[in-house]
């Protein structure tokens, strides 16, 4: 029986090397010279902390990471940017968490979604990803069209096809 896997998975190197040459190109640039601005990547709770001192060098941080992520082929859905709230002193703080797996919620709108378009295909929410089976390839490639117009928030990769 034909089956495939949806799931959503970020390619954790290059979060890191968008981050880095974030960092470089803050320390080059003449409106960010003097300026307290920081962009670390902590890789145990993968999560980007950005510090800066004023919320216009917190939105040119924002699109030069936006910007990176874009050269280095990450999906820029999966950033997802936190509230800007004060830190210590006159600095400003916000956390970049990176979304990685389908959520329980967003899985069981998929299926749904799925159930809805009346395919005979099973759908089984699996962890983080979810395991869409049937007896016809025709109907699986009409689920990953299905999946791809839809707007889930996260994005989705199709992977795993088996025969």
């Amino acid at each position: 029986m034909p089956s495939f896997d949806v799931v959503n998975k970020v390619d954790m190197q290059e979060i890191a090397n968008t981050v880095n040459n974030a960092s470089k190109e803050i320390l080059q640039r003449y409106d960010f010279r003097g300026s307290n601005t920081e962009v670390e990547w902590d890789s145990k709770t993968n999560r980007v902390l950005v510090r800066t001192e004023d919320e216009m060098k917190m939105e040119a941080v924002r699109d030069i990471l936006i910007n990176h992520a874009t050269r280095r082929k990450v999906d820029v859905a999966c950033l997802d940017f936190k509230d800007v709230e004060a830190a210590g002193g006159k600095t400003l703080r916000r956390e970049v968490l990176i979304q990685e797996g389908i959520e329980q919620d967003i899985g069981k709108r998929i299926v749904k979604d799925v159930k809805d378009s009346k395919l005979k295909v099973q759908v089984s929410i699996q962890g983080d990803e979810l395991r869409v089976s049937g007896k016809k390839r025709d109907d699986l490639q009409s689920v990953i069209s299905l999946l791809k117009s839809g707007d889930y928030g996260v994005p989705l990769q199709f992977v795993n096809m088996r025969d």
